[in-house]
């Protein structure tokens, strides 16, 4: 098990939206609005360390209004 947060920064004025499509995405656990730099912290949950790659790239990445991700793997 693969466990990493993912940040989020978006275009305002989109937040439920861009949230609800991130929720959709599998591997994804929890995704939270949040105040400060980044505007989601994401929290992703999957089998391998390719597999957050695809979460965070190749899914949240794709969503319209994404403007940036930084992706932190936990490492315990």
């Amino acid at each position: 098990m693969v466990v990493a947060y993912v940040m989020v920064k978006a275009a305002s004025g989109d937040a439920d939206r861009i949230r609800g499509a991130i929720r959709e995405l599998d591997g994804v656990v929890e995704a939270h609005i949040v105040a400060g730099d980044m505007d989601f912290v994401v929290k992703v949950d999957v089998d391998e360390p390719a597999d957050v790659k695809r979460v965070a790239a190749d899914g949240i990445q794709d969503i319209a209004g994404v403007e940036d991700t930084r992706t932190y793997i936990a490492m315990g």
